[in-house]
C-alpha cells in the first residue's frame, strides 16, 4: 500500500469516527439530558479517559512503535534468509512488552477502583452535596477503570499493526467505542437504575470490542501477543526498559497539552458568559481537519520513519519527511483558507439550532477564525514530531512544547484583552506555528530532513491556488444570509456542501493548471512504502 493511500484510508476512517462520535454526543444529550447523574458519568469517565490519553494513545505509542520498528529491522538483517526466525525474535519483544503492560495496568486498575471515592471527590468535590450522584460516580469509576487496561492493549495492538502497515483496523477501532456507546444508550438505559449506568457499561463494552476486532489482524501477521506470568523477565528485557524510559518524557509532552487546555479554559471562564462554549465549539471545528490530515499523516509516517531508521537509510528518512511536509502544505493551505472564510456557514450548519442563537454563531465564528490562522502549524506538528520520535528522541519535542506553552500564555496577555475569547484561539495558533517552526529547524540542523529540489516553485504554486480559492470564497460566502437559512436547513446544508465541493474543485483545478501533479505524491509514497 502506498503511503498516500494509507493516509487516505486512515483519514476516511477518522472521519467516520468523528461522525459517529457526534452522533453519540447528540444521542446521549437527547436520552439522558443534563442532570446530576449525567454529571456523575462525565466525572467518572474523566479520569480513565485522561489516563488513556496520557499513556495509551500518547506516551506508549510514541515510545513503542519506534523501538518495535527498529527491533524488527535489526532482526530481519540478522536472520537474513530465515524470515521465521526474525518474526520469532520480534514476537518475543512483543510478548514481553505485553506482559509488562498488562500486569502494570491490572495493578493500576485495582488501585484506581479501591481509591474511587477519593478520586471522585478530588475531581468534583461539589458532587458530594448530592449523595446519590456522588455514589453513582464512584460506582461508574470502578466499572470504567479497567477501560485503561483495554485502551493500553488496544494501543499496543495498533502499534504492532501500524508497524506492519496494517493501518485500516487500528483507524476503525474508535468507531467501535462510539457504536457501543450508542447501543448501550438505546438498548440498556431501561435496564439500569439510574439509567446513566448504561453509558458506563457502554464504555467497558467498547473497550472489549475495540480490542476484539484487532485480534484477527494480529493473528494474520503472527503477532498476537502472549501475556506471560514472569513479570521480572519481561522487565529485564533492554527493549522493554527503553520503552519505559521513553514513556516518561512522552507522558510529559501529552501533559503539556492538557495543562494548556486547562489554563485556557480557566481564562475563558473569567470572560463573558458563553466564552468556554464558544472556544469549545471552535476547537471542535478545528479538530476536524487536524484529525483528518495531521493524525492520518502522523500515524502513517511514524512506523515508516522508524523502519527507515532501523535500516540506517538516512536518505529514505529525509525523503519521507519531505513527502509528509509537501502533502501537509498541499492539503492544509486550502483547509486553512476554507476554515477562515467559511467559519460562519460551518458554525451555523453544525450548531445554529435550539438555544444556540445568532450571537453564539458570531462569537464561535471569531474563535474558528483564530484557530484557522495556525491550522497549518497544528497539522505540521503531527508530521514533524514523528521525525524525532522515530529516532527515539522524545525529549526535544517535550522541551519545545514546554517553551511553546510559556510563549502561548504570554501571548494570551496581549491577545485576550484585545480579542477576548478569540484571543485564546489566536495565541494557540501562533504557538502552533512556533512549535512547527522549531521542530522543522531542529530536524534540518541535524541533517535529518534535507529539502528536495523544487520547494520554492511548489510553495508558489500552492499559495497561488489557495489565493484563488480565497478570492472565490470572499465573493461567494457573503451572498447568503446563513442565520436566516436556519428556517431552511436542507438548503443551508446544500449550500455549504456546494461551496466546499466547488472550492475543492477550484483549488485542484488551479494546481493542475499550475503544473502540480498528484501522481507525484502517489508515486513517491508508493516507492517509499515499498522500501520501508
Amino acid at each position: 500500500m502506498s503511503l498516500l493511500r494509507a493516509a487516505a484510508t486512515v483519514s476516511g476512517l477518522t472521519l467516520l469516527s468523528r461522525i459517529t462520535g457526534l452522533a453519540r454526543e447528540n444521542l446521549t444529550a437527547a436520552i439522558f439530558g443534563a442532570s446530576a447523574f449525567t454529571d456523575a458519568f462525565f466525572v467518572a469517565f474523566r479520569l480513565p479517559n485522561l489516563l488513556r490519553r496520557l499513556f495509551a494513545e500518547g506516551a506508549f505509542s510514541q515510545a513503542f512503535v519506534p523501538i518495535l520498528s527498529e527491533s524488527r529491522a535489526q532482526a530481519e538483517a540478522r536472520c537474513g534468509a530465515d524470515p521465521q526466525a526474525a518474526l520469532a525474535e520480534t514476537k518475543t519483544l512483543v510478548d514481553r512488552v505485553a506482559t509488562s503492560l498488562f500486569w502494570a495496568l491490572v495493578a493500576v486498575s485495582l488501585l484506581g477502583a479501591a481509591a474511587s471515592p477519593a478520586l471522585v471527590w478530588a475531581i468534583a468535590s461539589g458532587l458530594h452535596e448530592q449523595p446519590e450522584a456522588f455514589d453513582a460516580a464512584v460506582v461508574m469509576t470502578r466499572w470504567m477503570f479497567p477501560y485503561i487496561l483495554f485502551a493500553s492493549l488496544i494501543a499496543l495492538s495498533a502499534g504492532i499493526l501500524n508497524t506492519w502497515q496494517r493501518f485500516a483496523v487500528p483507524a476503525f477501532t474508535p468507531v467501535m467505542l462510539n457504536l457501543c456507546f450508542i447501543g448501550a444508550a438505546v438498548g440498556l438505559a431501561s435496564r439500569f437504575d439510574p439509567p446513566v449506568y448504561a453509558l458506563a457499561a457502554g464504555v467497558v463494552m467498547g473497550g472489549i470490542a475495540q480490542l476484539a476486532i484487532q485480534i484477527p489482524a494480529l493473528r494474520r501477521i503472527g503477532m498476537l501477543p502472549r501475556i506471560g506470568l514472569n513479570l521480572r523477565q519481561a522487565l529485564a528485557d533492554p527493549h522493554t526498559r527503553r520503552i519505559l524510559q521513553l514513556m516518561a518524557p512522552a507522558a510529559l509532552a501529552v501533559s503539556v497539552a492538557q495543562i494548556s487546555l486547562l489554563i485556557n479554559t480557566h481564562i475563558a471562564s473569567r470572560l463573558a458568559p458563553g466564552s468556554v462554549s464558544w472556544i469549545s465549539y471552535g476547537d471542535r471545528l478545528m479538530e476536524f481537519p487536524t484529525a483528518l490530515l495531521g493524525v492520518a499523516l502522523g500515524t502513517v509516517l511514524l512506523p515508516t520513519l522508524a523502519s527507515a531508521r532501523g535500516r540506517g537509510d538516512d536518505r529514505a528518512y529525509s525523503e519521507l519527511l519531505d513527502w509528509g511536509l509537501r502533502l501537509c502544505v498541499l492539503l492544509a493551505l486550502p483547509c486553512m483558507v476554507g476554515l477562515a472564510l467559511m467559519a460562519e456557514p460551518l458554525t451555523a450548519l453544525l450548531f445554529h439550532y435550539g438555544r444556540f442563537d445568532a450571537h453564539d454563531v458570531e462569537m464561535t465564528r471569531r474563535a474558528v477564525g483564530g484557530y484557522a490562522i495556525g491550522l497549518i502549524g497544528l497539522i505540521a506538528v503531527k508530521v514533524l514530531a514523528p521525525g524525532f520520535y522515530a529516532q527515539q528522541d522524545v525529549r526535544t519535542p517535550v522541551k519545545i512544547a514546554l517553551f511553546v506553552l510559556v510563549v502561548t500564555q504570554l501571548l494570551n496577555l496581549l491577545t485576550v484583552p484585545w480579542l477576548a475569547h478569540a484571543g485564546l484561539a489566536v495565541s494557540i495558533s501562533l504557538g502552533a506555528l512556533a512549535n512547527a517552526g522549531l521542530l522543522l529547524r531542529g530536524l534540518h540542523r541535524r541533517g535529518v530532513w534535507r529539502p528536495t529540489p523544487g520547494w520554492p516553485k511548489f510553495l508558489a504554486q500552492t499559495i497561488a491556488a489557495a489565493a484563488l480559492l480565497a478570492v472565490a470564497l470572499v465573493i461567494a460566502v457573503p451572498r447568503f444570509d446563513w442565520i436566516a437559512l436556519r428556517a431552511a436547513p436542507l438548503q443551508r446544508i446544500g449550500l455549504v456542501l456546494g461551496l466546499g465541493g466547488g472550492g475543492a474543485l477550484l483549488y485542484l483545478g488551479a494546481l493542475l493548471a499550475l503544473g502540480v501533479r498528484p501522481v507525484q505524491f502517489m508515486a513517491h509514497g508508493r516507492r517509499r512504502s515499498r522500501d520501508a
